[in-house]
Formats: structure tokens, sequence, C-alpha cells
């Protein structure tokens, strides 16, 4: 994580401080139920619990004591002892450290989740909005980069908000998924702690039992989890890269919105770059590129080795927090975007009507010109177009072939913009819903 691509509330979830709280939570947790059970005494279970809910753990002071023991967890627990005093004899009774940490990465990364989901919800309210605003803005489709045929950047939009949908859809799963306690034991064979131990600390927690563990959670559940982020950014950047063919100056569609005061270059003030959208393509290959190591993971040695852990103090904060913020500027990108319709329609006419050539071919067939010939008389003038020699549309109606296979009115109708957009509420109507469109 670096500050310049953090937003606090992510970053939060995965300060010491933040850690440390829920570590005290999963070992109170579990010295209730263990009380319950009868296997500590609930005095006990009751000081570890007020102490411990009272106290501000100190990071340096858990620090300096894993700089001794080499090891976080019991570093820790030393640190917790100072504070309860001899009651926490009691404390991590029949546990091991992986049920601690595994349980406290469940809960960071459904938190981390529900606060991605509610990114993902303020974008898709932005591509609504933007979508309904221009559902009739006439623009040029292009494949491979080439002029197409007409669309609406109002489509455009709405594509990206299915695709978004998607993403929510992906996200509420990977949480799901994610979202597991392991409070099992070494090698987790609850041999010396109760399972309704387990059971306690997943309620209390706001998780599900892990079915069966060895001594971590199955990292299957992370690989998923961290794939998920990493498709959803991919969508980030599918956005984004569209956003910035948009803004180039020989296309001049949208533009990003550029403030007061912004500068666009050191050496040139009369630029207007896109650097929201092409920091929004990087931060999406770091995103992608946690999901690698995350799949890396699955495979540990025999019930538990540590292979994993150093990737997870990364990725899991380094994914999330990234993740976030581009979801969050993605969001500002598509509220503050400028749309230019006059360029849309200016590049609609660029190539003299070529853009009307199915339709035009489709007008052939129908008049009872077969396909081969069809296309044959469309593309020579279109070529033609092409090659400098007219307009296209200008072409057509010099063309004595076509002329005599359709008539003034049905050429017109060829030509017809509109005609290219007559199901435009239907698609709305499938995205938005009816009595959204």
């Amino acid at each position: 994580m670096i500050p310049r691509y953090s937003r606090p509330e992510m970053s939060a979830i995965w300060s010491p401080e933040t850690r440390f709280r829920i570590w005290f939570e999963i070992e109170s947790h579990a010295a209730d139920a263990m009380a319950d059970l009868g296997a500590i005494p609930a005095e006990a279970a009751e000081v570890i619990r007020e102490k411990g809910s009272a106290a501000v753990f100190d990071v340096a002071r858990i620090d300096e004591i894993e700089r001794e023991t080499r090891h976080d967890v019991i570093a820790f627990l030393t640190h917790l002892a100072e504070i309860v005093g001899p009651e926490a004899r009691f404390v991590h009774q029949g546990m091991t450290s992986s049920d601690v940490l595994d349980t406290t990465l469940a809960v960071q990364l459904t938190r981390a989740a529900d606060l991605l989901i509610a990114d993902v919800e303020k974008l898709l309210s932005a591509l609504r909005t933007r979508a309904m605003e221009h559902k009739l803005t006439p623009t040029i489709g292009r494949s491979h980069g080439i002029h197409a045929e007409p669309t609406t950047f109002g489509l455009k939009l709405a594509f990206a908000y299915a695709e978004f949908e998607r993403a929510r859809t992906r996200l509420l799963a990977a949480r799901e998924e994610v979202a597991t306690c392991a409070i099992s034991g070494a090698v987790g064979t609850f041999a010396h702690i109760d399972p309704r131990v387990e059971a306690h600390v997943a309620e209390k927690m706001g998780l599900f039992v892990e079915p069966i563990s060895t001594q971590v959670i199955p990292r299957d559940r992370h690989a998923a989890f961290f794939a998920t982020l990493g498709v959803v950014a991919s969508s980030v950047e599918r956005l984004s890269t569209e956003i910035r063919h948009l803004q180039r100056t020989e296309v001049g569609e949208v533009q990003e919105a550029f403030g007061k005061g912004q500068k666009g270059s050191s050496a040139m003030p009369h630029k207007k770059n896109p650097i929201l959208t092409e920091n929004l393509t990087g931060l999406a290959r770091m995103v992608r590129a946690y999901a690698l190591p995350a799949m890396e993971n699955v495979a540990l040695w025999h019930e538990r080795d540590i292979s994993h852990s150093s990737v997870e103090r990364m990725i899991g904060p380094d994914a999330t927090v990234t993740l976030d913020f581009a979801l969050s500027r993605l969001t500002g990108v598509i509220e503050g975007l400028v749309v230019r319709p006059e360029r849309m329609a200016a590049n609609l006419d660029l190539l003299g009507g070529l853009i009307h050539s199915q339709q035009l071919l489709l007008a052939l067939t129908k008049a009872g010109v077969s396909r081969e010939d069809a296309y044959h008389l469309v593309q020579r003038n279109a070529m033609a177009a092409h090659n400098g020699e007219g307009r296209f549309r200008d072409l057509v109606e010099a063309d004595e072939d076509i002329c005599a296979a359709v008539d003034l009115q049905e050429r017109a109708a060829a030509f017809d913009e509109a005609s290219h957009l007559r199901n435009v509420d239907v698609i709305f109507s499938r995205v938005f819903g009816p009595e959204l469109h």
C-alpha cells in the first residue's frame, strides 16, 4: 500500500491496530465458549474480555517482543498477558496460531469485500445516470478500431453497467466463499479444543464454520477471492481504455474533466491528457498480478506450511486497497466525463456514409439481388470512397446497377441513421429493467 492510491476506510482494515483488535476478539470469544463448556473458569473469561476490551494494544511493544520471539502471535499473546494478568494463562487454550491468523484474514477480506461491493454499487449508479442521459446520443461503433456501424454512447455505458453488475455478483460470491472460520487446533483435528468453540467464534465474527481444515483454511478459497478482484480490475481497465481511445485528439468524443488550474504537461501548455484512465489501466495490472501468487498458495505442504503467509501479508492489503481506489476513481471519471455529441456526429459522417454499407447490402438482397452480387456492388463503391474518389452515398447514387435494383426511396432508407438504433429501447430494458430504462 502507498498513500497515493489508498483510501482511509480500506487501509484501516489492514492496520496493525485493527489486526490486533481482531486477534483479541477471536481469543476472547473462544475463551467465552470454553468457559460455557466448563473448559476454563468463567471468571477468567470475564477478566480476559473486560481487560482486553478496554486496552489499547501497544504496537511498538508487540514488535519489540516479536524481535525476540520471532513469532507474531506469541508476541501478541505475551503483550495481552501483560494487560490481563494471571488469567491470561487460559487464553489460546488448545488453539494454534493459524486459528487466529486465518480467521482474522477471513474477517479482513469480508470487510474489504463489503467496501468493494459498495464501491461497485456507486459506480453502477454513475453509469446508469450517464447511460440514461446519452441513451439516444448517436456515435460510431468501432470494430478493430475501425468505423463499423452507428450505436449510441448510452449503449456503451449500458454495456459497462451490465459488466459491473456481473462484477458485483462475483464479489458477493467471493465474499461468501472466503468468509470461513477455523478454530480447530494443530493439524485441524480438534484434539485439544471442542468444535463448539469454533462455532461460537464463527457466529460472533460473522463467519461460517470451515467444514474441514488442515491446520489452515484451504487456500483455494483465497485464490478464488483474489482471482475475482483481478476480473473486476480487468473490467475497470476495459472501460478506462475505451475512454482513453475516445479522448484521442483525432477522435475527441469524450474527455476527462479538466479542473481549473490543472496542468497537462510541464512542457506543452495545451495538453489535456487522459491521466486518470491511464492511471486506472496501470492499477488494474497490479490487482491482476496479485491473483497468480494467491493461486500458487493453494499447494501447501501436508497439513500446513507458511509459504503462503508472506504472500498474503502483501497481497491482502495491496489488492483490496488498490481496487478500492480504482473503483472510486472510475466513478469520479464517469460522473465528470465531458461528452461531445457534436464530435460524435462529425465522426459518424467522416466516411461519407460508408457506415451504412450493410443496410444497403440488405436492401439489394431484399430487392432480389444475390448476396454475392450485392456484396460486390456495395464493396466496389466502398473501396472507391476509401480511395478518395468521392463520398460513398454520391458514388452509390451514380452506380447504375444499384439504382436499377433499388429505387430512390429504398436507397434513402438504407442511409437512415435512426434505423440502426431502432432497438435501443429493447437493449436498455434488458440491462436496466423495463421500469428503469
